[in-house]
């Protein structure tokens, strides 16, 4: 006798709250196109039992000098453009990425010429930019306050907020309009606590991502995976303090692992050196997207093909 069989679908209360990126000429900015993140009803590609409005975003990073500390395949792949932050971005651009993460560096790089820097990334590309500073909490307040008010009205993300520093670069972003990046070490508390003391500051939610930090590829990525389900779980049951989108900084993961880093001295059992560094990238930025990663930054420029091919794939209609 012929039977069905009938597909359980979870009905979810709560939603991930969309977050636009960039500003247009219309918007009060030069951007030549937004790009929105967050939106979904449901956890990541179950198609069928919510809604998924948005596709991941793949944002391309770019150093605000020459990055001798990379990767030989990496300087090899990118060639000379990787003396200008300026062409470096163009060129991320035309290889498809949607955003443009710029690193500043802990080098001795002045206010003035973090906001130049910054300035003539923007004047190179239409894309939506997201500024890192180099990590260290008195650098990062100093950099961001003055790159903050260079781009007054481009909607960047600044990061990476933290607990010991949040309050400088909450406060720049709304004085400029600008967005911020909420990070914490693997925690799912953490990360809801440090989104509650950015809101009570007064930046409004619609204007934080989220990193929850997480490891690559064989370095801890099975814990960072469980940390960003739990967080989709509990934005989707309803918790508004963790419906923010999140974003992983994947390229900067992976290409500092030996695996991908380097090609002499490995067993050979390894394989090519060149495929694995990509496929190492790739596979960790693959696993992070089904976990709920709403943009992942990338350092490959073949890697950005396989990443936004994957998305188009998992965002097809079923």
């Amino acid at each position: 006798m012929p039977f069905t069989v009938e597909i359980p679908i979870e009905r979810w209360t709560g939603s991930v709250r969309e977050v636009t990126l960039g500003a247009t000429r219309e918007e009060g900015g030069t951007r030549s196109k937004t790009v929105t993140v967050g939106g979904e009803t449901a956890l990541p590609f179950l198609h069928f039992e919510g809604e998924i409005p948005n596709p991941p975003a793949v944002a391309v990073e770019v150093r605000d000098r020459f990055p001798e500390d990379w990767s030989p395949l990496l300087l090899e792949a990118w060639g000379d453009v990787l003396k200008s932050p300026a062409s470096w971005a163009e060129a991320a651009e035309g290889v498809g990425a949607d955003v443009i993460l710029l690193r500043l560096s802990e080098e001795d790089t002045t206010p003035d010429e973090a906001a130049a820097t910054v300035r003539g990334v923007l004047e190179a590309t239409g894309l939506p930019l997201i500024v890192r500073g180099p990590g260290q909490a008195e650098r990062d307040n100093e950099l961001l306050v003055a790159v903050a008010e260079e781009t007054r009205g481009e909607r960047i993300v600044l990061g990476l907020c933290e607990e010991k520093n949040y309050r400088t670069i909450v406060a720049a972003a709304l004085a400029h309009d600008h967005l911020v990046i909420s990070s914490t070490p693997m925690d799912v508390n953490l990360a809801k606590q440090l989104v509650i003391l950015i809101a009570d500051v007064g930046m409004p939610l619609d204007r934080i991502l989220l990193d929850p930090t997480t490891g690559a590829l064989g370095y801890g990525i099975e814990y960072g995976y469980s940390v960003m389900e739990r967080l989709r779980l509990a934005a989707l049951s309803g918790d508004r303090m963790t419906q923010q989108p999140m974003i992983c900084f994947v390229g900067e993961e992976t290409w500092r692992q030996k695996e991908s880093k380097v090609g002499e001295g490995v067993p050979p059992s390894w394989g090519d050196w060149r495929r694995r560094g990509i496929t190492w990238e790739a596979m960790t930025a693959t696993t992070l997207i089904h976990a709920g990663a709403d943009i992942v930054s990338l350092r490959h420029p073949e890697t950005v093909k396989l990443v936004r091919d994957c998305i188009e794939r998992l965002m097809a209609p079923q």
